[in-house]
């Protein structure tokens, strides 16, 4: 991590639905709580609880020094809606497998 940088990832315990019109994209009531520097707190879903069968993927990569290359997948009428980080780098391994949206309803 760069100084002054941090991420910290912690296994969550609150309901986290994510929909998109009126499609439940993904319901987990195990999400990785990642808190980075700079950043809105991001809600990590792991694969099973995610409806892949409802999602494209996308020619999208981007990369984050931090975590590593990210994956993008698509809805007809939103690009890029999730990511993942299919080979995450070493300090933030936990969220392998995992699918994070920019929106999310998440219940306490």
């Amino acid at each position: 991590m760069a100084e002054g940088h941090t991420i910290t990832i912690e296994q969550g315990t609150d309901h986290v639905r994510v929909v998109h019109g009126d499609q439940v994209l993904a319901e987990s009531d195990r999400p990785l709580v990642l808190r980075e520097t700079g950043c809105p707190v991001r809600y990590y879903l792991p694969v099973e609880d995610v409806r892949l069968d409802l999602l494209t993927p996308s020619d999208t990569h981007t990369y984050c020094p931090f975590k590593g290359t990210a994956s993008y997948w698509s809805r007809p009428d939103a690009a890029d809606l999730v990511w993942a980080y299919p080979d995450p780098k070493p300090d933030v391994a936990e969220i392998k497998d995992h699918f994070c949206f920019y929106e999310a309803e998440v219940k306490k």
